[in-house]
């Protein structure tokens, strides 16, 4: 597995000086975000020559560009905010080549108005079901337009919240296109050790074809998000979910700071070599 990182963790609006800092903190991958090109994170243009400033900063870094992130609300009440998400998104899968990447990380949304991120007692209604099919049958004509790849991520927050849901989205849209990022941190908040091992796998299990990507956090014993290594997340069991799979894929962190990320590398590439790697430090 290729370890990375997202890049928007270092500070920096130039490709070249935020993907320096990811080779220097001791990784080789990273997950793109445009605001470190100094724009919106969904812009609403990107021209030629920025999109290539980012495939000539992972030439110089030595940094793979795994993937960009796309995120928006995907299911946001206001339906012109939707859309203009889906604009973007255009944008994005547009230049896509251009920053040698062909994946976008999406987010499955949530009926929330402010924050995207955040759950809401809606995100299970029929509604809300409809709406996201709706967004993400335009997501994928875009991504056939542009040959590129849509990763949705099961949040406990969105609604898309667990591996089963992410596989009957699969099995509704029939696409090729839609691939999976999987953060085991975002399947639970608190539970046993046996529970959080059980989530974990089923959901590799369920969702192993269309697994392209591993993202790296934690959860302290209160179900407060940590960062990878200093929660109960365990990791040993994580990873060997996913070599019994055949992932050869980017293994991402984020939820850090710049300063803890060196340590956090220190710690996933003892993770993945099987040196006591457990459940955190």
């Amino acid at each position: 597995m290729k370890l990375g990182i997202f890049a928007k963790t270092f500070d920096g609006t130039k490709p070249s000086i935020v993907l320096n800092s990811v080779a220097e903190a001791g990784f080789t991958a990273a997950q793109y975000n445009m605001a470190c090109s100094g724009l919106p994170p969904m812009p609403e243009t990107i021209t030629e020559a920025q999109a290539r400033s980012v495939t000539e900063a992972a030439r110089s870094s030595g940094v793979e560009i795994v993937a960009i992130s796309g995120t928006y609300n995907m299911i946001h009440p206001d339906p012109a905010l939707r859309h203009a998400g889906l604009r973007k998104l255009a944008t994005l899968a547009e230049r896509c080549v251009g920053m040698s990447t062909g994946l976008i990380t999406l987010c499955t949304g949530t009926r929330d108005s402010i924050d995207q991120w955040k759950a809401h007692a809606d995100n299970d209604t029929p509604a809300a079901w409809r709406d996201l099919l709706e967004a993400m049958e335009a997501a994928v004509t875009i991504a056939e337009r542009y040959d590129v790849d849509l990763g949705i991520e099961p949040e406990l927050a969105n609604v898309v919240n667990s591996a089963e849901k992410a596989h009957r989205l699969i099995s509704a849209l029939k696409s090729p296109r839609i691939k999976i990022v999987l953060d085991p941190a975002n399947l639970f908040e608190v539970a046993t050790l046996d529970d959080q091992r059980r989530i974990v796998s089923s959901a590799i299990d369920l969702l192993a074809d269309r697994i392209v990507m591993a993202h790296a956090k934690d959860r302290h014993p209160d179900g407060s998000f940590a960062t990878a290594g200093k929660g109960v997340l365990d990791y040993a069991h994580y990873l060997r979910c996913l070599k019994a799979i055949g992932f050869s894929g980017s293994l991402v962190t984020h939820g850090l700071s710049a300063s803890e990320a060196a340590g956090a590398a220190t710690f996933l590439k003892s993770a993945l070599d099987g040196e006591g790697a457990g459940r955190g430090r």
